[in-house]
């Protein structure tokens, strides 16, 4: 049975070579038939059409799962699974680039903005990945640092250039979840 996995892309156009497609194309490339990636075109980035089209998506899923948030994708995943009933087992949790929504003056939307004890309200997740650039133009890398603090039992890989897009594929996310 192939291992199915759940991908919520970021926000903004997702196109041929827009947004998550290329870090989208490479998982599926890496992964191979073992794995079956969805990946939902997402509404508009306001999150309750957003936390409206996940929760119709994991509706048809059952048993265990894979999610993988890329930016606000990262944000939805946090902020649904820390304040709905979600009747999946979340076998592994893998957040790229996710901005930290009111941590600084540049990312204040109340409606993605996690409660302080949002990692107190996760449901149990046997794997937890933060993946960021240090140089990231989009989203800052203090915002992994504040995930980081909040979830001292994810695993953090720290990267050294000024990626947000991962186009070319990020290899340690590949072989992170083939380990699972």
């Amino acid at each position: 049975m192939k291992k199915q996995v759940l991908f919520i892309h970021s926000a903004g156009p997702q196109g041929p070579n827009q947004g998550s497609r290329g870090l989208i194309a490479h998982l599926q490339e890496q992964l191979g038939e073992a794995y079956h990636i969805l990946s939902p075109g997402m509404p508009d980035p306001d999150y309750i059409p957003w936390k409206t089209q996940f929760a119709n998506e994991i509706k048809a899923w059952d048993g265990e799962v894979l999610l993988i948030g890329h930016s606000l994708g990262g944000s939805l995943l946090l902020k649904y699974l820390s304040e709905e009933e979600c009747q999946l087992t979340v076998s592994g949790l893998f957040l790229i680039a996710a901005p930290y929504w009111g941590k600084d003056d540049d990312w204040r939307s109340e409606d993605f903005r996690l409660p302080d004890s949002f990692a107190t309200m996760l449901p149990r997740i046997s794997s937890l990945y933060l993946y960021h650039s240090r140089h990231d133009p989009v989203v800052p890398f203090a915002h992994a640092q504040h995930y980081a603090k909040q979830l001292p039992q994810a695993v953090t890989r720290e990267y050294e250039g000024d990626d947000h897009y991962f186009c070319e594929g990020l290899p340690e996310l590949v072989d992170d979840i083939k380990r699972l």
